[in-house]
């Protein structure tokens, strides 16, 4: 029999209005197995390229998009991450989302709760006990923890306190608790919490990498035609470590290597500084996620890094790293963590974080190896990816755990 699910997040993109999509392509292949499904989330967030049209001013609204239900929730705009509005914009969604009941027509008989601050959990767990649906608690974030750790926040800070609060509820409360990290069970345990999580990651979207596009002729004439390219796509913020790639490119100057780095964000500006002396780099402006695979292919070698923080131990989970494995790239990921995926794939090779040096002694020892070599590596990982990590295998692992209990 067909079930109703409600997604809740209030950064929910979609190929209309932009990023992210993990749950636009779930919501797909959940419906693909017979549910339907309601995306319920906020009118605007700073990590949209655009934000739907609320004609009539009302503070609930619907939209179909590609044949997905979604119910925009108005909420206020804000500039930018750090904006303290943005932290008013959190509580005002989860007022709002008390009363999305009276807006979605299929009423849940789960709902999957996937905050970034956890306070929507709140009305999302009114809304479980007021239809009798069932609620799943989905971790992306580490939240307050990320703060912490990356925000430089004290654990004893009051609203960190009051996140933490919220957190354990939704943690304790939750019917199924899931997480696209790794090793979030091992945070669990060393909190004394006596739960585990399902591990479901993020994934390749198999319909949208078989309908690309090519390169705009101006950006492919950027691109050297003779140099092996060291290549990165994606978000330029302080998460993304990107300074010691810089670094790492000032020590191999004399090498036949060129870097590209694809992408926006707010240490754009920042690194382009860091590199202006560089002749063997350049900058490229975000560009659609339908030419993503194309200029993966002008790359030799993907790049991905992080920064040196306790907060990854349970794992990471950046999309880019499934587009690399599927493109059939060697990667060079640049992370403390034992057990990460291009280990697990054997699809390239793992350095220590912050480390230009071994950066950069990384990148020479994938240089040096023969063209069949890197081939070999960038095969293991497409067939790792397309094994373990497509959304249609995803998700028919989010509705065997939602069955099991049935």
């Amino acid at each position: 029999m067909s079930k109703n699910i409600w997604i809740i997040n209030e950064y929910a993109g979609n190929p209309k209005y932009g990023m992210t999509l993990r749950h636009f392509y779930l919501a797909k292949e959940f419906e693909k197995l017979g549910w339907k499904t309601n995306t319920i989330s906020a009118s605007y967030s700073h990590i949209l390229d655009s934000y739907p049209e609320n004609k009539e001013n009302q503070n609930y609204f619907d939209e179909n998009i590609e044949g997905l239900d979604f119910t925009w929730i108005k909420v206020f705009k804000y500039r930018s991450s750090s904006d303290y509005k943005r932290i008013l914009k959190w509580f005002y969604f989860s007022f709002r989302l008390f009363f999305v009941g009276r807006y979605v027509k299929n009423k849940p008989d789960y709902i999957l709760c996937s905050p970034t601050a956890p306070f929507c959990f709140i009305p999302a767990y009114y809304l479980k006990w007021k239809y009798k649906a069932k609620i799943i608690f989905e971790v992306r974030d580490i939240w307050p923890l990320s703060l912490i750790e990356i925000g430089s926040f004290s654990k004893y800070h009051p609203f960190i306190l009051l996140m933490r609060m919220v957190e354990l509820f939704a943690i304790h409360k939750a019917d199924f608790l899931v997480s696209n990290l790794q090793f979030y069970s091992n945070y669990l345990k060393e909190n004394k919490i006596k739960r585990t999580a399902t591990w479901i990651s993020n994934a390749i979207y198999l319909e949208e990498l078989n309908n690309t596009e090519a390169l705009n002729p101006a950006l492919e004439a950027l691109l050297p035609k003779a140099k092996f390219i060291v290549g990165y796509t994606g978000k330029l913020g302080l998460s993304n470590a990107m300074s010691y790639l810089i670094e790492a490119a000032k020590l191999i100057q004399q090498e036949d290597i060129y870097f590209v780095i694809v992408g926006n964000g707010e240490e754009k500006e920042k690194l382009k500084a860091q590199a202006k002396e560089l002749q063997n780099i350049c900058f490229v402006d975000a560009i659609p996620k339908s030419q993503i695979p194309a200029i993966l292919a002008k790359f030799d070698l993907c790049y991905i890094g992080w920064n040196r923080e306790k907060l990854y131990n349970y794992g990471v989970s950046p999309n880019k790293i499934y587009d690399y494995m599927y493109a059939e790239k060697p990667i060079l990921h640049s992370i403390h963590l034992q057990e990460e995926l291009v280990s697990l794939a054997q699809c390239g090779l793992r350095v220590e974080e912050e480390n230009p040096e071994a950066i950069a002694k990384g990148i020479l020892d994938l240089y040096h190896l023969s063209p069949e070599e890197r081939l070999v590596m960038g095969k293991k990982g497409k067939e790792f990816v397309l094994k373990n990590f497509t959304y249609s295998e995803l998700a028919k692992r989010y509705i065997d755990l939602l069955e099991s209990t049935n």
